[in-house]
C-alpha cells in the first residue's frame, strides 16, 4: 500500500463517487452537499470559511478523507470556542485562523476521519495536529465525530469536549396518536392544545418534497430563512443559489413544510433526510423562518409536522439539532454529543483542559438532569394515564 496525503482546495475539485464511497451515507456529508456549499458562494472568499480537506490516496484511489477548512472566526460551529478566542486575543496571540474538521453551519453527529481502514485514520488525525506546526496554527477542532473517528482522537490524545443534543425517536409508530399515547399526561395535553391553536388560527399547512417544491415555494422559504437571521442582528450564512442547486441535485432528500393563512405564505421550515449504509434512516431539522407571530406555529412546522412525516415514511431518528430544552416537551430525549480539541500551545492546552473537565461534570449532570425529566410515561400495567 503506497499513500499518499494531500491537503487540496476543496470538495468540489475531488471525483464524487470516490468521496461518497469513504462516508456513512448521511446527506449532509455527501459530495453534492458539501460541493454545493463551496460552489454557491457559501464556503470561500469573504465567508471566514476556507475548505482544505485532507486526502489520502492508495495509487490513484481514494483511500481517506477529512471535511478539513481554515477558519477565520467560530461562526457556524455549534460548539463555541469564543472565551478560549478571548483568551488568546488578551496574551496577544492568534488563535485565528484555525482547523475545524466538520460539516458547516450543521451540528450533526457523523463520520469525520473518512476511511474504511483504522490505520488511515490514525494517520490523517497525526496529520491534522503536525498542520499546527507546519502552518503556525493556534489549534484543530473535530466536530460532532462520529464513534469511530472519536475513539482515534482519543487515542492520540485530543482534548474530549462533551455536549448534550436532543433526538426524537420512531421504533415504529402506527400515527401520531399512538406517540402520543407514549407521553404523560401533561406532554400530551400541551402539544394537543398548541395543535389545536394552529387549527384554530385558520392555519393551511403543507409538506412538499422533490419536484413537488417550486421556485415560488424556495423563494418564499429563503424569505422566511433570511429574516430569521435578521431578527438576530446576524447575516445568513446560506445563498438563495445554494437553495436552488440543494432543489436540483439533491430533491429526494429534501422536506419542506410551508404555512399558509387566507391563502398567504406566513412560515417555512426546512428538513434534509436520508438513510445511511447502515440502512438507519434519519430527518435532520434545518432552517425555520415566520413573517407573523403566531402561538403555537413554530411547534407545529419544526416538530409536529417533522415527526408526522417520519411516522408516515418510517424514518427512525429525528435529529433536532442544537440546544433546545424545549425539545424534552415534544418527546424528544438528550443524548451526548462530543468534540476534540488540539491547542498548539503547551500552557493555553493545559488551561483549556482544566475548564473542559469542569464543564464536563457539569454537563454529565445536566444529562441525568433532563434524563430525569422524561417527557414519556413509565411503562406498567398500572399506568392509565393515556385513557
Amino acid at each position: 500500500m503506497q499513500l499518499t496525503f494531500e491537503i487540496v482546495s476543496g470538495i468540489s475539485e475531488l471525483e464524487a463517487a470516490g468521496w461518497d464511497a469513504l462516508t456513512d451515507g448521511s446527506p449532509l456529508l455527501s459530495h453534492r452537499f458539501l460541493s454545493t456549499l463551496e460552489t454557491t458562494g457559501c464556503i470561500g472568499p469573504g465567508t471566514g470559511w476556507q475548505a482544505c480537506p485532507l486526502v489520502v490516496k492508495n495509487g490513484d484511489t481514494l483511500a481517506g478523507a477529512v471535511p478539513l477548512y481554515a477558519k477565520s472566526h467560530s461562526y457556524g460551529e455549534y460548539v463555541f470556542d469564543w472565551s478560549w478566542a478571548s483568551a488568546f486575543e488578551q496574551h496577544g496571540l492568534k488563535y485565528y485562523p484555525k482547523l475545524i474538521a466538520a460539516v458547516p453551519f450543521t451540528p450533526i453527529t457523523g463520520a469525520r476521519l473518512l476511511s474504511q481502514d483504522p490505520f488511515i485514520r490514525q494517520q490523517m488525525a497525526a496529520i491534522i495536529a503536525n498542520q499546527l506546526e507546519n502552518l503556525q496554527l493556534s489549534s484543530a477542532h473535530v466536530l460532532f465525530p462520529d464513534q469511530a473517528s472519536a475513539d482515534v482522537l482519543r487515542h492520540a490524545g485530543w482534548l474530549q469536549r462533551d455536549g448534550v443534543q436532543f433526538r426524537w425517536e420512531n421504533p415504529g409508530f402506527a400515527n401520531f396518536d399512538e406517540f402520543l399515547a407514549r407521553l404523560t399526561h401533561d406532554k400530551r395535553k400541551k402539544i394537543r392544545q398548541e395543535r389545536k391553536k394552529v387549527r384554530d388560527a385558520g392555519l393551511s399547512i403543507k409538506r412538499l418534497t422533490g419536484s413537488d417544491i417550486s421556485e415560488t415555494d424556495w423563494d418564499f422559504f429563503y424569505v422566511c430563512y433570511c429574516n430569521t437571521y435578521h431578527q438576530h442582528a446576524s447575516t445568513p450564512y446560506l445563498t438563495r443559489e445554494f437553495f436552488q442547486q440543494l432543489s436540483a441535485q439533491m430533491a429526494d432528500n429534501v422536506l419542506l413544510v410551508i404555512a399558509t393563512l387566507a391563502g398567504q405564505p406566513v412560515a417555512a421550515t426546512l428538513n434534509l433526510f436520508g438513510t445511511d449504509r447502515q440502512g438507519i434512516s434519519q430527518l435532520y431539522g434545518r432552517y425555520w423562518g415566520a413573517l407573523a407571530q403566531i402561538s403555537g406555529l413554530h411547534f407545529e412546522l419544526c416538530y409536529y409536522q417533522a415527526q408526522e412525516f417520519c411516522i408516515e415514511r418510517g424514518i427512525r431518528f429525528f435529529e433536532g439539532g442544537a440546544q433546545g430544552e424545549h425539545k424534552l416537551a415534544r418527546g424528544f430525549t438528550p443524548r451526548p454529543t462530543c468534540s476534540f480539541h488540539k491547542i498548539a500551545d503547551s500552557r493555553f492546552a493545559k488551561a483549556i483542559e482544566h475548564f473542559v473537565r469542569r464543564e464536563s461534570s457539569g454537563i454529565d449532570h445536566y444529562q441525568h438532569e433532563l434524563e430525569e425529566r422524561s417527557p414519556f410515561r413509565r411503562q406498567s400495567g398500572d399506568d392509565h394515564s393515556a385513557r
